[in-house]
């Protein structure tokens, strides 16, 4: 690029897009796209929503930018009520902040911060995540990633514990769906133990596991028994929902379909559809009210938190997710989705694993559908087929090193909720063409 901005990958070139209509997004040579992942299942509404630009320039006419130190909004207080009848249990109380990792840093340090005001004292600090996610870019939202993106600030981070992720494709445990003893679930128990459960403040994971491995789904009872042993050893149990919630996975809030409710739901993405960085906790009463009778004073903060422009965008979002009934939408078209790449994409043999929940799926690539042999890394698979499929039109989510940390290839489909039937056949079939390009060249040799 010629251009003197400062990309994550300075030596690709990247087409310039120019606008975005519903499900579309166009270049500045006219070329239409498909944005079959929503960015990065961000713009859940699609593009150029009309009642959602509207809404932000009328607050923005208003007033923009008020710090949540001294002011309060209206429409930050509209937006905590609604999030608030929407969210499962006792999880009333929403804290903003500018984005998904913000979140998931603030409920680390929430999480810290709840024991020292419950029990006065506390030994309570370290969060126990997976490996195989991805819980953000902030120095402790890293300590709590466990994917590839660690690796070279592992100096940097907090020595925060794993435990094995639910990847039923690749079992940690060696087990087949028909005979699964839940080992993945219990292993968090196993690292409570040896770490000591009085070290321990929380359990932070994915319902669904985006970026770090393509909409991994965890067994029907995961959760449960998580559930379970959190409240047995007195943890907080933290549903990273940056990209799952607000309608993504065919509920409001992914982890809805495994009958738990969590303490605290970190959120972002959907939450604003990508019309305005926004991000938040959602946090159960009994956890305000520690706080409440406590100092009253969360230690923590930014400057954009809660900011009257960004709530109402979120209010608008909200209001066309109900209002469209995208969230049924987002269920039923995932079904259908899904249906159609098993069928027309599984003949492919680089297709290893088709998969997901709602509007978030992912496909995982291989060199070998019989062994699961991952592609060589230095192949970059994943970012081969990427750009084959701009080729012809759809733009997907590339990811890597979900099989061992270092190979393993995938991409997520996470097309705006707005999808219809027609256009998930139009996706499909563009799909089909380009994936049946990469066959021949394969057989050419890459």
């Amino acid at each position: 690029m010629n251009d003197n901005v400062f990309y994550r990958n300075i030596r690709k070139e990247y087409p310039i897009v120019d606008r975005g209509e519903g499900i579309y997004l166009y270049d500045i040579h006219g070329k239409r796209y498909i944005d079959a992942c929503s960015g990065s299942a961000v713009a859940n509404l699609g593009h150029a929503h009309k009642k959602v630009v509207q809404a932000m320039s009328e607050q923005a006419k208003r007033i923009a930018f008020a710090h949540l130190s001294r002011w309060t909004s209206r429409p930050l207080q509209r937006l905590a009520d609604m999030v608030a009848s929407l969210a499962p249990g006792s999880l009333n109380k929403l804290y903003l902040v500018s984005g998904g990792s913000e979140a998931t840093e603030s409920a680390l340090k929430m999480a810290r911060q709840y024991y020292l005001e419950r029990d006065g004292r506390s030994s309570k600090y370290k969060v126990i995540s997976r490996w195989i996610s991805f819980h953000g870019n902030t120095i402790g939202a890293l300590s709590m990633t466990g994917d590839v993106r660690r690796k070279k600030y592992g100096p940097l981070l907090l020595n925060f514990p794993k435990v094995a992720p639910a990847y039923c494709y690749r079992c940690f445990f060696k087990r087949e769906p028909e005979n699964c003893g839940l080992e993945c679930a219990y292993d968090l128990e196993r690292v409570i133990k040896l770490e000591g459960p009085e070290t321990i403040a929380a359990f932070i994971a994915e319902p669904v596991v985006g970026a770090a491995a393509g909409a991994l789904v965890p067994p029907p009872d995961y959760f449960k028994v998580i559930r379970e042993i959190c409240d047995r050893y007195d943890i907080l149990f933290i549903a990273d929902e940056v990209m799952t919630g607000f309608g993504r996975t065919g509920t409001m809030f992914a982890v809805e379909q495994f009958g738990v409710v969590p303490d605290i739901i970190c959120v972002a993405k959907g939450m604003s559809a990508g019309y305005i960085p926004l991000g938040g906790l959602i946090v159960k009463d009994e956890i305000y009210e520690v706080f409440k009778h406590g100092s009253g004073v969360f230690v923590h903060g930014h400057t954009y938190g809660g900011n009257p422009l960004a709530a109402a965008v979120a209010v608008a979002v909200i209001e066309v997710l109900l209002e469209e009934k995208l969230v049924e939408n987002s269920r039923v078209m995932g079904e259908y989705l899904l249906e159609q790449l098993k069928e027309n994409l599984s003949k492919f043999s680089i297709v290893g694993d088709i998969r997901g929940r709602g509007l978030m799926l992912g496909v995982e690539l291989v060199a070998d559908k019989a062994t699961k042999r991952p592609f060589d890394p230095k192949l970059n698979m994943a970012e081969r087929v990427t750009l084959k499929l701009m080729e012809h039109g759809v733009i997907v989510y590339p990811g890597t090193g979900a099989a061992d940390g270092e190979a393993g290839d995938h991409f997520l489909l996470a097309p705006p909720l707005i999808i219809t039937k027609e256009q998930v056949d139009e996706l499909v079939g563009l799909m089909v063409k380009a994936f049946a390009e990469l066959e021949k060249d394969l057989v050419k040799g890459l």
